[in-house]
């Protein structure tokens, strides 16, 4: 399966998301490029903030890094989450793992023209690792995680083969 360094943000946010979720996709269920609102976050990543360069970390890409090395995540939902947080945060954690001094994470909503600034804290930094046990754990069980309320998965580009029986 995956082990610790092959962790990256998407997993992370799939943790806080949804279990069930984050299960199918590291067993290659990725349904996500034929789901609209996915669609709709890459085309809102793709038009926001033009001038910045993704970063690629192996298993964990984030969108930019500035000069003081904060992080920052474009987000094509209107409010913060605490899944957009903690992807954030990891990625932070992931820099700091290779000589980065990652300063914390500043989230990106183009729609309400907001930003919330995250700093990287000693607290956030074993979250980080307890998030990266827990996705380790959630994928290596035999049995997909059950299911959420119907209600939390609208919008959800697994929501087919979920709720398909």
């Amino acid at each position: 399966m995956i082990g610790p360094e092959d962790v990256g943000g998407v997993h992370v946010k799939y943790l806080y998301h949804c279990r069930r979720q984050l299960w199918l996709y590291a067993r290659g269920m990725r349904p996500e490029q034929l789901s609209a609102t996915v669609q709709l976050g890459e085309a809102v990543h793709e038009t926001s903030y033009t001038r910045s360069s993704p970063v690629d970390l192996g298993a964990a890409k984030l969108d930019h890094l500035d000069g003081a090395a904060w992080v920052h995540e474009v987000k094509s939902s209107s409010r913060p989450s605490r899944a957009d947080e903690a992807q954030a945060l990891h990625y932070c954690y992931r820099l700091r793992a290779v000589g980065v001094d990652a300063q914390g994470g500043i989230l990106h909503y183009p729609k309400t023209r907001r930003t919330k600034r995250l700093p990287y804290t000693a607290q956030a930094a074993e979250q980080a690792e307890a998030d990266i046990a827990e996705v380790l754990a959630v994928v290596s069980a035999p049995d997909s995680p059950p299911l959420l309320a119907r209600s939390a998965c609208r919008g959800c580009s697994y929501a087919d083969y979920c709720w398909n029986e």
